[in-house]
């Protein structure tokens, strides 16, 4: 089994009234290659008649982002003309590639009616050869998402890569592996997973015990690579958010909306948008 080489406490950091935790990067870690950003987006309820999730147009370039909409909606636009509305249970998968402009916000309905929103978005880097494919977008509901259930009444939600014999349901560009798991109180899994490959394990609610670790709601855990294999039980009715993927070893350069291999390259992402490079927001 793996070792566990530290655990990694989400921090708060709210925008405007949605209640949001930072899990990565943090102060104790900056990402864990290629995984480089969660938010983890309430839980909360929203009154009717609300304003809905803030995240008007932005730009982005040179990395994918995978949201799991747990409760609640968002609805997705994007300046390559794709649209949807996912509902709880489902996920988006969007590739900025070469760049984009997208929003997330909340359906009218949501807005005009409330309810329960939990949602977590994260950040897969591409790696150098990947980074000015063509923008993609992907909007599942959570009946397009293959769910396999497992003894003890655990079940994986396969997003990506192959879980318990399972295909996910979105092939990406990278061999990123990713899935979202329901554990009743007293269940208990072993998965394989290769020790090269670097582990990404976020506890999203309940209490966990992985490799004879405890691990909570709102803790990242990092792993060596020391083993090839977790085991995970469940102290209490729990979801957890894991991935896997092989590192890529590149040089990473971040600066806001955009991820790239040097800082020239990031010059160039913000002198494409402000000539428009990215498409045109028709919001």
């Amino acid at each position: 089994m793996r070792t566990i080489k530290q655990q990694h406490r989400a921090v708060s950091a709210p925008i405007a009234d949605l209640t949001t935790y930072r899990a990565l990067p943090t102060n104790s870690v900056e990402y864990i290659d290629p995984f480089l950003f969660l938010n983890h987006h309430g839980p909360q309820v929203y009154r009717p008649n609300n304003r809905g999730l803030p995240f008007g147009p932005h730009p982005h370039r040179g990395f994918e982002t995978v949201t799991f909409i747990l409760e609640g909606d968002i609805l997705h636009k994007d300046s390559s003309g794709h649209e949807s509305v996912i509902e709880a249970g489902g996920i988006q998968w969007m590739t900025a590639g070469s760049g984009l402009i997208h929003a997330e916000v909340s359906s009218e309905n949501f807005k005009a009616h409330g309810g329960p929103l939990e949602i977590l978005q994260l950040w897969v880097n591409l790696p150098a050869k990947n980074k000015m494919t063509a923008p993609r977008y992907i909007g599942l509901q959570k009946d397009e998402i293959p769910a396999v259930t497992l003894d003890g009444g655990v079940v994986i939600h396969a997003v990506s890569g192959e879980w318990a014999g399972t295909a996910g349901a979105v092939q990406p560009l990278a061999d990123v592996a990713l899935a979202w798991l329901e554990l009743p109180a007293g269940s208990r899994i072993t998965l394989p997973i290769a020790a090269a490959r670097n582990i990404f394990f976020y506890t999203v609610r309940g209490t966990l015990r992985v490799n004879d670790t405890e691990t909570k709601a709102l803790q990242l855990v990092e792993f060596n690579h020391d083993g090839d294999e977790l085991t995970i039980a469940a102290h209490e009715a729990s979801v957890l958010l894991l991935g896997h993927a092989q590192p890529f070893g590149e040089p990473m350069v971040s600066a806001g909306p955009f991820v790239m291999n040097t800082d020239a390259e990031i010059q160039q992402a913000y002198r494409d948008y402000q000539r428009g490079a990215f498409g045109s927001w028709n919001g």
